[in-house]
């Protein structure tokens, strides 16, 4: 009979004694591509999406609607490919989310949405303020959640702690962002004193002046000295509560007056913006030592677009290795994972 071509490409595979080292030569390339492929819960596709939020200080929500919503979604209604448009209106504030269709080149859809919004800037009245348009993509979506909690630390020293263990992290190659969620954070608060303002003749404004202008650091020029050029600087950055305290804000019977004159200067935990806790479901087993609920505070982490997941997961040893440095008291559950099962205990 006669072979065809396909025929004569088989049994030359058939007879050859290469036939074995090629496929074990495939097998390998294909086991090592596999390594090389990004791994993750998250599906990359393309779904372009934007916020786009815009500031009407002193505007009710029905006259946001009224003058920023409605005139703003005519124009991103006409860009192509927007297939929703989901808007709010708030208390001096609007917000729109833009979602394109699913495939639609990410980098065009954002270049439609801006050239649309440059064109029709004239559409908001007089107070509105210039829209602010951010853009969101799957790799948004945290692939990582660190909870730290304590029975001994109460939420703002937590989140001292946890601001420690962000900036090490943020070392780690391929992460994006890091957001610490609950916690008091650090501020410094100044609380005037009337009385003591009316006596020395400060008012409020003065104290929010000076204080501004003492907080800041500028180039004022430079000069020339056995040919090399020098830089000026001039002022600073305030570091410390006592330099705060310091400040000058006015001056009475042609005396300085300080802040620490007028006001109280507080070092310490500022107020909540979200809350935190950590506790044990009935059924796990650790509920029975630890009933109660915990303060805590998340540490949510995203991955830059095209990294894999399970890689930077396996990386987080670097906080195990600061448990005993950092927080010997805290502990540390990993509450979201997308690239690995078990990470720290």
């Amino acid at each position: 009979m006669q072979e065809g071509i396909s025929g004569r490409i088989a049994a030359m595979f058939l007879n050859s004694k290469l036939s074995l080292l090629l496929m074990i030569g495939l097998l390998i390339i294909g086991v090592y591509s596999s390594t090389l492929i990004p791994r993750e819960e998250e599906p990359q596709i393309n779904v372009p999406m934007v916020d786009i939020l815009v500031g009407y200080p002193g505007a009710t929500p029905q006259e946001v609607e009224s003058r920023v919503l409605e005139p703003l979604e005519k124009v991103l209604s006409n860009i192509k490919g927007v297939e929703h448009l989901h808007s709010t209106a708030m208390n001096g504030q609007a917000m729109v989310i833009v979602q394109f269709y699913v495939g639609e080149d990410i980098e065009r859809s954002y270049v439609k949405l801006y050239d649309e919004m440059m064109k029709h800037k004239d559409i908001f009245p007089q107070g509105v303020m210039a829209p602010i348009i951010k853009s969101r993509t799957i790799d948004d979506v945290p692939m990582l959640g660190l909870t730290l909690w304590s029975e001994k630390y109460d939420d703002y020293q937590i989140r001292q702690i946890g601001e420690e263990v962000a900036s090490e992290i943020k070392k780690i190659k391929d992460v994006s962002t890091i957001r610490e969620i609950g916690g008091r954070p650090r501020e410094l608060k100044i609380i005037p004193d009337k009385d003591k303002m009316a006596g020395n003749g400060i008012d409020a404004l003065a104290i929010m002046q000076m204080v501004q202008a003492n907080n800041g650091s500028t180039q004022s020029g430079s000069f020339v000295h056995n040919d090399k050029e020098y830089l000026i600087t001039t002022g600073q950055f305030l570091s410390s509560k006592e330099e705060v305290e310091n400040i000058v804000v006015g001056v009475n019977q042609n005396m300085p007056v300080y802040l620490k004159q007028v006001a109280e200067v507080i070092d310490g935990a500022g107020s909540n913006r979200n809350y935190v806790s950590f506790g044990y479901s009935k059924y796990n087993k650790a509920y029975t030592e630890k009933p109660s609920e915990y303060p805590a505070v998340t540490l949510s982490i995203a991955k830059v677009k095209g990294a894999d997941a399970m890689k930077i997961s396996n990386t987080f040893n670097r906080v195990e290795d600061l448990k005993a440095e950092l927080f010997p008291i805290v502990k540390v559950e990993v509450t979201r994972n997308y690239g690995g099962q078990h990470l720290i205990r």
